[in-house]
């Protein structure tokens, strides 16, 4: 345990940061897996809304750093590739 008073807020303050982020880290999973159910289901145009969200979610999550730009721009490419292959 810190001794110095800058240090013991510092803990407080990650504590929350880290539990902010796997917020918005479970909730980006949920909306992504969605997505794969979807897929998996066959139906486009569900596919389609739910990818919908899920890139809207991955945003937030970017802009808020949770996620690297990059990370998030692979994750909404492959989920919109596999979107493609649905039906196709």
């Amino acid at each position: 345990m810190a001794n110095i008073k800058s240090a013991k807020k510092r803990i407080k303050v990650i504590e929350k940061k880290t539990l902010r982020n796997k917020m918005i880290k479970s909730r980006t999973k949920t909306e992504m897996k969605k997505v794969l159910a979807a897929v998996k289901a066959g139906s486009r145009d569900e596919a389609a809304a739910a990818l919908v969200n899920a890139v809207s979610c991955i945003d937030r999550a970017a802009s808020k750093g949770v996620y690297h730009k990059n990370n998030a721009a692979r994750k909404k490419a492959q989920l919109a590739k596999l979107v493609n292959t649905v039906g196709a």
